[in-house]
């Protein structure tokens, strides 16, 4: 079987394509574009002239976020019906999880039904990609990411770290001021 080559020829390339102030050029009238465009149909809409709608910005402190259903936010986790945590602390969130942000210190568990429970359970949202691994990989459904918290800014690194408390929703996590 014989195989042919061809060459390929690059295409020339003019002073203007070298220089990219004409690509440059055409970016700025494309977002200029959409600028007066929009600001055209804001004030017209304003005046109740005209019924298409500019694009739309969400003023967020004033307006709350609308995430979907699926979306993955803060992590929670989950109690029983005793009120005890549902972890089993099996370790295998901390094991998944791509960050490894996750950090269990396992404990023997005083109910005979159970072998063993977390002692503590950290996680550290400054290192976390909120991949949800973590709630897939839980046998026991102990772990979900389904708080619907998106503002998690804090002044401190510390603040990041949530702990068992804070995950059960048992204690509100305190953020302190800038020092």
């Amino acid at each position: 079987m014989a195989v042919t080559v061809r060459a390929v020829s690059r295409p020339a390339r003019s002073l203007r394509v070298q220089i990219y102030l004409w690509e440059v050029w055409k970016g700025l009238l494309v977002t200029f574009r959409h600028l007066f465009v929009n600001l055209c149909r804001h004030l017209l809409r304003g005046l109740g002239l005209r019924v298409v709608p500019g694009a739309v910005t969400i003023q967020y402190p004033d307006d709350p976020a609308m995430l979907g259903r699926r979306a993955r936010t803060r992590h929670r986790l989950l109690k029983r019906p005793d009120g005890e945590p549902r972890c089993t602390a099996c370790m295998l969130c901390e094991t998944i999880c791509p960050a490894k942000c996750i950090r269990i210190t396992a404990e023997e568990s005083p109910d005979v039904m159970v072998e063993k429970r977390a002692k503590t359970f950290d996680i550290d949202l400054g290192l976390c990609v909120f991949c949800g691994y973590c709630a897939e990989a839980c046998p026991v459904d102990a772990i979900h990411m389904d708080a619907n918290e998106v503002e998690l800014s804090v002044f401190r690194r510390q603040d990041m770290i949530w702990s068992l408390p804070e995950l059960l929703g048992d204690k509100k996590k305190e953020i302190a001021p800038p020092a």
